[in-house]
């Protein structure tokens, strides 16, 4: 859960909110158009869901901005190298970060040496969607439960392994959160993206992750993986077989990952209003519904001002978690 609301609530009032909002938005950032062509930079390589949503968005945002909007993935850090060419860059609206809650929320707290201070470094325009967590295992694995999975880790402490897309990455922050309310002991598994993480889960090299459902819808419908439990308070309707963390022993567990669309600070608010008024009419496009649908993500919609809001809450959220893990980016 987000902010107090349930999945669907919030969706209603993000998108509702995007829409009242969308004709004024639209008139005011009217005379407002990117001077060249825009640089949309995704902080993981292709395979995720963060890039898998950024190149259906950016064709829409080019039919609303009147510019070529052209993918850049700068993958690296759990998103932070990414976020780092963004917080650098000239605030005329031509470089925009499709930020994720790892970069934007969670290094605040838990990187050592960041570059950036993510509540000033960036003009917040929008929060695009937010997605579940699946914790998933190798289809091969002996473990069809999360029962059975917690029960080898406890029989060989240290043995079992999982994979996130990166020191201090919210995959990482989702395995230490169930290490804590299960008291397993398990071995982290860095990579460089989700891609290459659910690669090698499929391929045997670890043994789970808990990672979005976008990514790893292609291996699921494979059979390469399998799915044990989702990671929000609800089961989620495209897996309603399969039931919930809480629900299968880990009391209390829920994350989820969320994006939003983010430009250097500094950009002057007849741009962030146009761009936001583009980003709106975008996420009500058919195949903004369809990528969203096939990930069971919930569309976002909020203004800037809420957005910034739900920024530092998802700030302070995660500098609480950070208080009872001790994980670190190096």
């Amino acid at each position: 859960m987000i902010n107090g609301l349930r999945p669907g609530r919030r969706a209603v009032l993000t998108l509702v909110g995007a829409t009242l909002a969308r004709p004024a938005l639209a008139q005011m950032g009217a005379a407002w158009k990117p001077p060249r062509p825009v640089r949309l930079v995704v902080g993981f390589p292709p395979g995720g869901f963060t890039d898998i949503f950024a190149r259906v968005l950016a064709p829409l945002l080019q039919v609303q901005l009147d510019q070529s909007v052209v993918v850049e993935n700068r993958s690296g850090a759990a998103g932070i190298i990414g976020a780092e060419a963004v917080a650098r860059a000239v605030p005329d609206g031509t470089t925009l970060l499709l930020g994720h809650s790892t970069a934007n929320a969670i290094a605040a707290n838990l990187a050592q040496r960041l570059s950036y201070d993510p509540r000033t470094a960036f003009a917040p325009i929008t929060l695009v969607a937010a997605q579940p967590h699946v914790l998933l295992v190798n289809a091969a694995a002996p473990y069809t439960t999360v029962a059975e999975l917690l029960a080898a880790a406890r029989k060989a402490p240290g043995r079992l392994t999982y994979a996130s897309s990166g020191v201090a990455s919210v995959q990482h922050v989702a395995g230490e959160m169930l290490r804590a309310a299960t008291g397993i002991d398990a071995v982290h598994v860095p990579y460089r993206g989700t891609g290459p993480a659910l690669a090698d889960l499929a391929g045997g090299q670890v043994d789970f992750v808990i990672d979005g459902l976008a990514g790893a819808a292609p291996l699921l419908h494979a059979g390469r993986i399998r799915a044990l439990a989702v990671s929000t308070a609800e089961r989620v309707p495209r897996l309603p077989d399969v039931p919930t963390l809480n629900e299968a022993g880990a009391p209390g567990f829920e994350i989820r990952s969320w994006f939003g669309l983010f430009a250097p600070s500094g950009l002057p608010d007849p741009a962030v209003e146009s761009l936001y008024a583009a980003a709106s009419a975008a996420l009500s496009r058919p195949e903004m519904h369809r990528v969203l649908n096939d990930a069971s993500a919930e569309p976002g919609g909020m203004p800037p001002a809420a957005f910034a809001e739900f920024v530092r809450n998802e700030i302070a959220r995660y500098r609480e978690v950070a208080a009872r893990m001790r994980i670190a980016v190096e």
